[in-house]
């Protein structure tokens, strides 16, 4: 794996808001610290610039791996996972109390694959909604 330059992950957090790119969680109530994520993983030819860097909790780093795709579990065809430097979340996602639900097929497989609404996930995400720590934009 590549170096990543203390200023480079910090443009990379900075730019995230300190928020997992992927689910929205706050890096503040995580007990883990959030990683720096390849989205195209350099095994794949993915590079280490900031154009190929994303914020990841640890939950959605781990679930994502190197992956670029998974199957649909509505059409069963493969079909790319969000890429955060491509794609805008609100068009993919949508917030439905806390509860992260797909609106498109890349949604869906993302969703799926990075597991955002396993129950214990959605009881937390509900929490830091309450408490006003939890916001996706």
């Amino acid at each position: 794996m590549s170096y990543i330059s203390a200023a480079l992950r910090e443009l990379v957090t900075q730019r995230a808001k300190g928020c997992c790119e992927y689910c929205g969680y706050p890096s503040l109530a995580s007990f883990a610290p959030h990683e720096i994520d390849h989205i195209i993983a350099e095994k794949h030819g993915g590079i280490t610039t900031q154009e190929n860097l994303a914020l990841a909790c640890t939950l959605c780093n781990k679930h994502k791996g190197s992956d670029l795709t998974s199957i649909d579990p509505l059409t069963q065809k493969i079909e790319p996972l969000f890429q955060p430097r491509q794609d805008n979340w609100n068009e993919h996602f949508r917030l439905e109390g806390a509860v992260i639900q797909p609106l498109t097929a890349k949604g869906r497989v993302t969703a799926k694959l990075l597991q955002f609404n396993l129950p214990a996930r959605v009881q937390e995400r509900q929490l830091l909604i309450d408490l006003g720590y939890y916001m996706v934009e």
